[in-house]
């Protein structure tokens, strides 16, 4: 997804740099990374400081969409489907609804979790829990870590980083936080990725004692409606996929 990755969401989903401004000194985002590549360095991240840059990255994507207020019907509707789901596999999981047509989803390394009224309105509210499964499956198999670090190196964003303890990001220039935030949100996921999260979406909706034939047909649904998982190429083939793991009982 599109960011369902079913449908990208994927997902993920994040960006490197957005803790909390006032620490420590700038460093010039360029030359650091460009030293970094030529010395055949790669850029690491903490799993502490991949959960404080998706709390800033989720609230830039927050205030930056219409998210549906407690009374909205979507917002109802998303907090009885994912009633029992405050804590998935050890992460905490926050839903809210952007009030938009796009058909997408996506959720971050601290259990930020968005869908999108316009998914809402095309699927049921089991194959609205698989594309959560899903996209909480890039998050716990490391793909949205990945995707944040490879947006750090490779972003534009050369108007500097702030640093504590002389290793920690704590900021990214304010400037470029949109840009990285669309560019991540809509990374795509490789086949390999869509496939192990396609089995963790599964592995959820056996979990809960969901229906797992709903990924199955949002797969189907989706394929050819565009948006999330028009940009996924193998819907067919993973429905297919699915269909196998619930004849085997897996």
């Amino acid at each position: 997804m599109r960011s369902i990755h079913f449908i990208p969401a994927s997902s993920l989903l994040l960006f490197a740099g957005l803790f909390a401004a006032g620490t420590a000194a700038a460093i010039d985002l360029g030359g650091k990374l460009g030293a970094g590549l030529k010395a055949g360095r790669a850029l690491t991240l903490s799993d502490q400081e991949v959960i404080a840059s998706a709390e800033q990255a989720c609230a830039h994507m927050d205030a930056s969409n219409p998210v549906a207020t407690q009374d909205d019907p979507d917002a109802v509707r998303l907090a009885s489907i994912t009633d029992g789901l405050a804590n998935e596999d050890g992460l905490s999981l926050d839903f809210k609804v952007y009030k938009t047509d796009d058909v997408n989803a996506w959720a971050m390394a601290n259990g930020c979790v968005r869908v999108y009224s316009g998914l809402m309105d095309v699927a049921s509210d089991d194959e609205i829990r698989g594309v959560i499964g899903h996209e909480i499956g890039h998050v716990k198999l490391g793909h949205t870590k990945s995707k944040m670090r490879t947006a750090l190196l490779s972003s534009s964003a050369r108007e500097g980083l702030s640093v504590a303890g002389g290793s920690q990001v704590s900021a990214l220039a304010s400037g470029r936080i949109g840009e990285l935030a669309e560019g991540v949100v809509n990374a795509q996921f490789s086949q390999k990725e869509e496939g192990a999260a396609d089995e963790y979406g599964y592995g959820f909706m056996m979990r809960h004692q969901y229906d797992p034939a709903a990924m199955v047909t949002m797969f189907r649904k989706l394929s050819s409606e565009g948006g999330l998982m028009s940009s996924h190429p193998g819907s067919e083939a993973r429905a297919r996929r699915i269909e196998g793991m619930i004849a085997k009982g897996r």
